[in-house]
């Protein structure tokens, strides 16, 4: 193994990767502004792995001598693209959307925890409460409704002080 090469091979490579890496950085920002909000938006699963999938792709770029910066200025307009498609139909197909979005879950209600619900959707009951003190509460019987929401984050409404 020779140690010297792990750590420099030559200058063309760092030179290239600085000129094409900011090249791919401003498509990327440009593909996003394009876009809209709605790529950046709180993340459900596919947009995890259409966000996961940027990441990698803009790293190929930088780090693959073989991706030409049109090639993988395709690729992330084709993600983008499929993205963008994605919610269009979303928001147009209630259908649709129950195949690419996951449905809110309640988890509690009335201060009782939905105790199938919190295993089917796997959140333990001191996760849940957590949450609750987080947002003011002092226990499960604070609570009117704890919903575990598309995105990942649990919204609780706490019963009313009267």
């Amino acid at each position: 193994m020779d140690w010297s090469t792990m750590f420099y091979q030559d200058a063309q490579g760092i030179v290239r990767t600085l000129i094409v890496g900011t090249l791919a950085y401003i498509v990327l920002v440009l593909f996003l502004r394009i876009s809209g909000k709605r790529t950046l938006a709180k993340l459900n699963a596919f947009d995890l792995v259409v966000t996961v999938a940027l990441g990698s792709t803009l790293s190929a770029i930088l780090l693959q001598e073989s991706i030409a910066l049109a090639e993988g200025a395709t690729a992330l307009a084709l993600l983008i693209t499929v993205q963008f498609l994605v919610t269009f139909f979303s928001v147009r197909s209630q259908r649709f959307a129950g195949l690419v979005r996951s449905e809110p879950a309640l988890l509690a209600k009335d201060g009782r925890f939905c105790d199938a619900s919190m295993r089917r959707e796997r959140v333990t009951q001191e996760e849940a409460l957590s949450t609750v003190r987080a947002n003011g509460g002092n226990g499960i019987g604070d609570v009117e409704a704890m919903v575990l929401e598309s995105d990942g984050s649990i919204s609780i409404r706490l019963r009313s002080a009267a």
